[in-house]
């Protein structure tokens, strides 16, 4: 009887142990993982858009080359140079958010966090990787502003200089 009680304790064990669920296999994990692809795509698309705003950046201060001693455009110039160090800080920032991620989805898998430690781990970067996303917007539209700003200054002293100069033709 005892070898019985023995063979039916190993073999409920190996069922129970067996039939335990992989981590990495739950539907909360995959769509986790999905979502972590989300924001990875989010970041490409910061990081693109921030290379965007550098480029906007030099063309902003290759036009003021030609401007002599406007104030205004070194104002704006250096407005633009801090929304781009503040663009640089959140982009930082996201892609140390995405590798805490994917490190989460690490230990979730390997059985390190339980399904209660990795859901609450990820709600809480989803809710900062959303913060982070209307910051991005937020600057971009300051950036939109910035540059619009700038070309119709510009534009008014490419016209104020063909003025002036029309007038000394005369």
């Amino acid at each position: 009887m005892k070898t019985f009680s023995k063979l039916t304790l190993i073999a409920v064990l190996s069922v129970f142990f067996s039939c335990k669920q992989n981590p990495a296999e739950t539907p909360e994990h995959k769509a986790m993982v999905e979502e972590h692809k989300e924001m990875e795509t989010s970041h490409e698309t910061m990081a693109t858009e921030h290379n965007t705003m550098k480029d906007d950046h030099q063309q902003m201060v290759d036009a003021h080359k030609t401007i002599e001693n406007d104030s205004i455009h070194l104002v704006i110039e250096k407005n633009h140079t801090i929304l781009l160090a503040k663009h640089s800080d959140l982009i930082s920032a996201h892609k140390a958010l995405i590798e805490k991620h994917a490190e989460l989805e690490t230990k979730h898998a390997s059985g390190e966090f339980t399904l209660e430690q990795m859901t609450a781990e990820h709600e809480s970067m989803k809710t900062e990787h959303t913060k982070m996303k209307e910051e991005h917007q937020g600057i971009a539209t300051e950036h939109n502003r910035i540059t619009e700003e700038d070309k119709k200054l510009i534009k008014e002293d490419q016209e104020k200089t063909t003025e002036e100069n029309s007038k000394k033709i005369k």
